[in-house]
């Protein structure tokens, strides 16, 4: 007889659906901040190239404040990690341990590194922006010093939300983040469109939003019904153990990150820099002053273009999330078997959401980048950017998000890191700049075009890296799950 096929209901199909729907749609949500601030800012009331600079500028501290996000986000996640595999052995009191340390490590260093922005905001900025017109550097000063304020806000939001997506609460995160989108769409309206506060107004809005859903998030991890529950009035000293197992998988998690976020940034500026030679680079208008400004469509066209791809990228970055509950949580039961059988369940999951989420974004197209006040001319370079991206991204971008999400939730964090960041240079950074520069005789210039050829080389390279490590079974080594070395395992 053949051999019998267990079932496993750690997690049932309607839990697994109840878990990552909403997740998927709290990203969504938190993606749209940033959207919804370019979007409004770049139909204000004034001269297209004010409008223009002054998007440009929002688009462009978005790529700082992503990257410095990701570092909270990092920490959250180390510490999601420790909090699911104690609850899938059973152990809530550890869970609970973990949960406090957490919570005060990351506000700590949310509000160090916020401190630290608002006292650096121009070095900063000059150091990835330098070579941007002074009204698109005047703009970035003011949205990044407003926007640096709300960090220890965005730290206690993503601790509070980690440690309650832990716990299969994910439909609490999903409802922080809508009251945060409601309240950024409102206030911007009030800030920019009434009270004509500009760039200024979208930065007030950010905060507000950030910190309101924060301290919403805070309250529901103090709930009485919670396995895993923060006292925040209790005594707390921080414990050297329980901090170390945090930072030991959210330190590589954290250089993972924002290394990538950095790779982001830089190849950013090699389309705001202007460091390529193409055709149709830059159009002119004369401002209300009657003076000549400078419009570089290319920015525009690269700022619509990721802008409408984190959109896109919504499902992997879900998926990639639930992953450190779902696989964490098998990993914390101890059986192999039942970790393999829903790493695959994760990932049919996101490529069939992938897909549907591609696909409609493909179909509404035109539509999207309509929305935005930018130059005809860069409306096209966006959607010529998009088509490309978009289509590589329907078969791999499961494979280059979802499938570290999983390594991650074995404690495979090391291979992770290496992998991303080897791939990130090797392929992101290294060809955006060969394929947009000017400066090396013989290469193509092509503009905001070769920013994503490097975009989506990196995507095929992770897709290779952790695939082979899936595939190697050498994450149950980091799992705990074998403790001797393990000659033809496969998942």
């Amino acid at each position: 007889m053949g051999k019998t096929k267990r079932k496993y209901t750690l997690f049932t199909a309607r839990q697994l659906l109840w878990l990552v729907l909403p997740i998927v749609i709290e990203q969504i949500f938190s993606t749209s901040l940033g959207f919804f601030d370019s979007l409004m800012v770049s139909n204000i009331n004034a001269a297209q190239a004010v409008r223009s600079n002054a998007s440009n500028a929002v688009g462009n501290v978005d790529y700082i404040n992503n990257l410095i996000i990701q570092l909270f986000s990092a920490f959250a996640t180390g510490g999601a990690i420790v909090t699911s595999q104690a609850l899938g052995a059973g152990d809530r009191a550890r869970a609970n341990k973990v949960a406090k340390q957490l919570l005060a490590l990351v506000a700590c260093i949310s509000l160090a590194v916020g401190c630290l922005c608002l006292a650096l905001n121009e070095p900063i900025l000059r150091l990835f922006y330098g070579n941007v017109d002074s009204s698109t550097f005047a703009f970035q000063r003011t949205y990044f010093a407003v926007t640096a304020a709300s960090f220890p806000f965005i730290g206690l939001f993503n601790a509070c939300a980690a440690l309650l997506r832990a716990q299969r609460k994910s439909f609490s995160a999903m409802a922080s983040a809508a009251i945060s989108c409601a309240v950024n769409v409102g206030l911007n309206g009030v800030f920019l469109f009434v009270l004509d506060m500009g760039v200024l107004g979208a930065g007030l809005a950010t905060l507000f939003c950030r910190a309101i859903p924060a301290v919403f998030m805070l309250v529901l991890l103090s709930g009485k019904n919670n396995a895993v529950r923060v006292r925040v009035f209790e005594r707390f000293r921080f414990d050297g153990e329980m901090v170390r197992s945090i930072l030991k998988l959210a330190i590589p998690s954290g250089v993972e990150s924002a290394l990538f976020q950095l790779g982001k940034l830089m190849t950013n500026t090699f389309v705001n820099a202007g460091v390529y030679a193409t055709g149709a680079k830059s159009i002119t208008e004369i401002g209300e002053a009657g003076q000549l400004i400078h419009i570089n469509i290319q920015a525009n066209g690269n700022t619509i273009a990721n802008q409408i791809n984190n959109f896109a990228s919504v499902v992997g970055s879900g998926v990639g999330t639930s992953c450190l509950t779902v696989i964490g949580q098998s990993v914390g039961a101890g059986d192999p078997d039942q970790v393999k059988y829903y790493m695959k369940r994760m990932f049919l999951i996101s490529y069939v959401a992938n897909g549907a989420c591609v696909g409609t974004i493909l179909a509404l197209m035109p539509l999207l980048t309509q929305l935005y006040g930018y130059a005809d001319e860069a409306k096209a370079i966006g959607r010529q950017c998009l088509y490309f991206c978009l289509t590589l991204q329907l078969f791999t971008y499961p494979l280059s998000f979802t499938a570290p999400g999983i390594l991650k939730a074995t404690s495979d964090v090391k291979y992770v890191m290496y992998g991303a960041v080897i791939s990130m240079f090797a392929m992101r950074v290294s060809l955006a700049f060969l394929l947009t520069t000017d400066r090396i005789p013989g290469m193509p210039q092509l503009g905001a075009m070769g920013y994503w050829i490097g975009m989506c080389s990196d995507w095929v390279l992770r897709s290779i890296l952790f695939s082979a490590r899936l595939l190697s079974g050498r994450w149950k080594r980091a799992s705990g799950l074998i403790r001797e070395p393990e000659s033809a395992a496969a998942p």
